[in-house]
């Protein structure tokens, strides 16, 4: 995997998840619980499901390879970058099934600016597993905190729950909003009042 190149930044779960998906087993899964809610996994329709299912988790939870690219801060920028409208797609560990929304992600330079893509790389990275929605949040805010060393990060993610829309309260449409900060935009309050306000959300 490219992640590899930067092999000590990235969690070890992450990095053998691949390794630790059992196709066939998942499969097997798959169709258990076809049987169990009472359905025939041998019929037409549900044949292939098992396959397509097991591949479809194996992908959700994978992350995408790519390399960490960082340039150095030549010019000395120091006000904040920000990238918004990150697409995020999780899944939530508790129901197993899907949430999403979109994550705002911001940091202040030191030394060194990071490539606008990896922003969204490194979003992904930590999205594709089962998930809370608190702790992916924290989770892409600590990592750009300890491998970029900027002088400060924020995150905030909004998304909509399945588990919330589509079963027990139903409360469709509802969105689940997170934040973690680092640094000058968690401590300053003009540099944290600046970064909601270009997300768009009041600190």
């Amino acid at each position: 995997m490219a992640i590899s190149a930067d092999l000590e930044s990235v969690p070890l779960h992450i990095v053998a998840r691949r390794e630790q998906i059992d196709l066939p087993a998942a499969q097997r899964a798959v169709a258990d619980l076809l049987t169990a809610l009472g359905r025939d996994p041998q019929s037409a329709h549900l044949a292939d499901t098992p396959r397509r299912v097991a591949n479809a988790y194996a992908e959700m939870l994978t992350p995408r390879e790519f390399e960490l690219t960082t340039f150095p801060n030549d010019e000395g920028y120091d006000e904040l970058v920000l990238a918004k409208d990150i697409p995020v797609q999780s899944l939530c560990e508790h129901h197993l099934l899907p949430f999403q929304g979109v994550a705002h992600v911001g940091y202040l330079p030191g030394d060194r600016i990071l490539g606008l893509s990896k922003l969204a790389r490194v979003v992904e990275l930590f999205a594709r597993d089962f998930q809370v929605q608190e702790r992916l949040t924290k989770q892409v805010a600590d990592w750009l905190q300890d491998h970029l060393a900027p002088k400060g990060v924020g995150v905030v993610i909004e998304a909509e729950h399945q588990c919330m829309s589509l079963r027990g309260v139903r409360a469709t449409g509802s969105r689940t909003v997170t934040s973690a900060l680092h640094g000058t935009l968690r401590e300053n309050p003009s540099s944290r009042a600046e970064f909601f306000a270009l997300t768009g959300l009041t600190p």
